[in-house]
């Protein structure tokens, strides 16, 4: 999937033209009465034309249905001003908010974003790896720790400036900038015991390198206190449905269960409201957990219990830091290891 955000270009190409119809910078430049050349400056900068002018040329551009053509000015000047984004979902909220703090730098900078998506298989980021470093990005955010060597490779040869996020504490490939899962599992797994929980159940999906740091957190802060780990797992997507699911498999495996601990926040809301169907009082006879702390989880009830990391500031330095390389400078930070924080919510 390719997405390029909005920044002073005009979209709204009827969908009759084709792509030999495509109007050109002489069609505009007719319109408006004036030289492709100063159509081209505006394009460049709206401030190089007089005011008038740049509202004449902008309804042009949009009459039109105008798309600019970079491939010149790439191949003149070596540079795409786009940046690739490669994340696991874009449908996740999480990710959702990473986007927002990445293009609050990049748009105002004057780059593009090229996001793209490799449902957290390897061989799939391999394939969108290779498409992003097709179309010339200048930099590649990435949200992903561990890679094939296919990708090292093609990250090594393209030779521009590459930072993995979401993870603090796996070796990075030239910069990082994330948060310690595992210490934030274990942290929180540390607070449920210490509310009398002893019975905690983990819930686990996708079981990526980030969730498997989870685990091992968790089951750090089990054993630490003397204590019996359950981990239920899949390689499916979390969903609401799989947490309701997962809480009745807990049950049946471990009846006396008195909390729950989820991968996310979408498995935890899913168990909360199962119990809440089945009779369950949380947090009486059961807590509950999650982890990231989506906007839900501050208004449902009970408010949700979970681990709030800061993924818009993980996008938005990983963009700053980005565009500092592309300046020129050197990387300032190897390892940026973010805060979590833990939500008390209602629910343990």
């Amino acid at each position: 999937m390719l997405r390029v955000t909005k920044h002073g270009y005009v979209t709204g190409m009827k969908s009759s033209n084709t792509k030999n119809k495509r109007p050109t910078l002489q069609d505009v430049a007719d319109l408006v009465g004036v030289t492709k050349m100063t159509v081209s400056r505006f394009l460049r900068n709206p401030d190089q034309v007089s005011v008038p002018l740049q509202t004449k040329i902008a309804d042009a551009l949009e009459n039109l249905g105008y798309i600019p053509n970079r491939a010149p000015d790439i191949l003149s000047k070596s540079k795409s001003h786009a940046i690739g984004v490669l994340l696991p979902s874009l449908t996740n909220q999480v990710f959702a908010e990473v986007i927002r703090g990445i293009e609050s730098i990049l748009e105002p900078a004057g780059y593009q974003t090229m996001l793209a998506h490799y449902g957290y298989s390897k061989e799939a980021e391999e394939t969108r790896i290779a498409t992003l470093l097709s179309y010339g990005v200048d930099g590649l955010i990435i949200s992903e720790s561990y890679h094939t060597e296919r990708v090292r490779k093609m990250l090594s040869v393209a030779g521009i400036p590459v930072i993995e996020i979401m993870d603090s504490v796996s070796p990075p490939i030239e910069q990082a900038i994330g948060i310690d899962n595992q210490a934030a599992a274990y942290a929180m797994t540390e607070f449920m015991i210490q509310r009398g929980r002893q019975k905690i159940v983990y819930f686990a999906a996708r079981m990526d390198q980030r969730t498997l740091f989870k685990i091992k957190g968790y089951e750090s802060a089990m054993l630490d206190n003397g204590l019996t780990p359950l981990c239920l797992k899949t390689n499916s997507a979390s969903s609401f449905t799989l947490g309701a699911k997962f809480l009745k498999d807990a049950l049946q495996q471990q009846p006396d269960t008195d909390g729950i601990f989820c991968t996310n926040d979408d498995l935890a809301i899913g168990a909360l409201y199962a119990c809440q169907k089945a009779g369950i009082k949380v947090p009486q006879d059961i807590g509950i957990a999650g982890f990231h702390g989506h906007d839900i989880s501050r208004a449902m009830v009970p408010l949700l219990a979970t681990v709030v990391t800061p993924r818009e500031e993980m996008g938005r330095l990983a963009a700053e830091h980005l565009l500092s390389r592309l300046q020129g400078n050197p990387v300032s930070q190897r390892v940026i290891n973010l805060p979590f924080q833990l939500e008390a919510g209602e629910s343990i």
